[in-house]
């Protein structure tokens, strides 16, 4: 883990961003929760998507709930197909 962080600290710094506001658990959880529930590809798309509405003032722990609702209302993505 001390590899992400040092990752995320650097790209927050050319980012311009604060790396003290990235929640790592977080976003990896959603991105685990939709790749098992959606599909692997939806991960980081989701990831992005809810970035973007946190950059327009949504309350990062809001867009989290708000995902887990809709992941837990969406048809479960099947493996073996």
């Amino acid at each position: 883990m001390d590899e992400l962080r040092e990752w995320t600290t650097a790209l927050c710094a050319d980012l311009g961003l604060d790396a003290d506001q990235c929640d790592h658990a977080l976003v990896l959880g959603m991105a685990r929760d939709v790749g098992r529930v959606v599909a692997r590809p939806a991960a980081p798309i989701t990831v992005f998507l809810v970035g973007m509405a946190v950059a327009r003032g949504l309350p990062p722990a809001e867009a989290a709930a708000r995902l887990g609702a809709l992941t837990d209302d969406w048809p479960r993505f099947d493996w073996r197909d």
